[in-house]
């Protein structure tokens, strides 16, 4: 098991990673959470080689994506840079990519009665307006779990506040900073339920987010 305690916050930069091969040749990824070596729970950045692919499977437990960068294929089109997907449990399909893409995956996390299928364009959704002079891009919402996009303007300061259900952050461009440290593009951070930080940024900063997603209870 790697990174299973959700009662700890974890932060990697996913940039120092090194990238270990997958079962299917020219699929390369970074574990970042993993309860299993090929199954269950797990977040993992993923990188398709050009003209890579895999073969075709399905998500008994469903499958999250956000394409980092390149474009990302399967049967049913080519989806760009910013494409964020939801496949849930039992869907399938036979993934590839002509020219080389890198994802963001998480695998088996899909709370019981999910069952949406979610498919995104960021890069043509409309910002909303968010606390301060915060943007915003829901993703998904399901009871208390929230997924979105926040685009953080130059020198922008949240307040302070705590982490019902926990709160899990991967940094896309600029600079993401709180009290305990700097989290540059490509830093994944995972907080456990009730944390707390008081977040800013110096430079404009988007991050994706994701909250009330984690166990409540504490793990002894």
């Amino acid at each position: 098991m790697l990174n299973m305690d959700f009662s700890r916050q974890v932060v990697i930069d996913t940039a120092a990673v090194p990238w270990q091969p997958s079962p299917m040749p020219g699929v390369w990824r970074k574990p970042l959470a993993r309860e299993d070596a090929e199954r269950g729970h797990a977040t993992s950045v993923v990188r398709y080689d050009a003209g890579a692919r895999f073969s075709r499977h399905e998500h008994p437990g469903g499958e999250e994506i956000l394409v980092l960068d390149g474009v990302f294929s399967d049967e049913h089109g080519d989806f760009g840079s910013g494409t964020y997907f939801r496949n849930p449990p039992g869907s399938g399909y036979a993934p590839f990519s002509e020219a080389g893409c890198t994802l963001l995956v998480k695998l088996h996390q899909f709370a019981p009665g999910d069952t949406a299928s979610v498919r995104i364009d960021t890069a043509t959704t409309a910002w909303l307006p968010g606390q301060g002079g915060l943007q915003v891009m829901p993703l998904h919402e399901f009871e208390g779990e929230h997924v979105a996009l926040v685009k953080w303007p130059a020198g922008e300061r949240f307040v302070p506040h705590r982490h019902w259900g926990g709160e899990e952050i991967y940094v896309l461009s600029g600079v993401f900073l709180d009290e305990h440290g700097r989290y540059p593009a490509g830093t994944w951070l995972r907080s456990p339920h009730l944390s707390a930080h008081h977040p800013f940024v110096e430079v404009e900063t988007v991050i994706w987010v994701k909250t009330g997603h984690l166990p409540v209870a504490v793990v002894t």
